[in-house]
């Protein structure tokens, strides 16, 4: 295993634990080269959905590239890393159940589902890449709506464009 901060590869396991669902083995790492510790995940090899992208391509599902997306949208929030990691846990675990393909979008809009339960600032963040507003009024838009939401009045508009993009995935 690769140091993540220097890349050699001379470290060794310090602490070796199941993971909290049973599913991944957590390995805490010395580095011997530059002293620093990092933490690895064991987790079976399952197979997992096709990707389709927007343009039709194919590609192999990629955790790494949700738990990224959420790291950045989390991002100096109270959001812990274990916590992101069990959402891309949930998030695996719904497309293992959906079949051979998904596409990037239905991926896109559980991601945004599930961030919206958790952090309504990482939300936004997330939804700002994901959606890239054509300008500041949608994006406005999506604030009041998120605002309205949490205040336990869903606007009219907000719960008719939620429809049309479930509608549209």
């Amino acid at each position: 295993m690769r140091c993540p901060f220097c890349h050699d590869l001379e470290n060794r396991v310090v602490d070796s634990r199941l993971g909290k669902e049973g599913d991944a083995i957590r390995r805490r790492r010395h580095c011997e080269h530059c002293g620093r510790r990092f933490t690895t995940y064991e987790r079976v090899e399952e197979s997992l959905p096709m990707v389709v992208k927007k343009d039709g391509r194919r590609e192999p599902f990629e955790r790494a590239k949700i738990v990224n997306g959420l790291k950045r949208a989390c991002e100096k929030r109270p959001v812990p890393v274990d916590t992101i990691e069990a959402l891309v846990d949930k998030i695996e675990r719904q497309l293992q159940e959906g079949g051979e393909r998904v596409t990037s979008r239905a991926i896109g809009e559980t991601v945004m589902r599930e961030l919206h339960a958790l952090d309504a600032v990482a939300y936004v963040r997330f939804a700002s890449v994901y959606r890239s507003f054509r300008d500041v009024h949608e994006f406005m838009r999506e604030l009041e709506d998120l605002i309205a939401e949490r205040r336990g009045k869903p606007r009219p508009r907000a719960a008719a464009r939620r429809r049309r993009r479930k509608r549209a995935s």
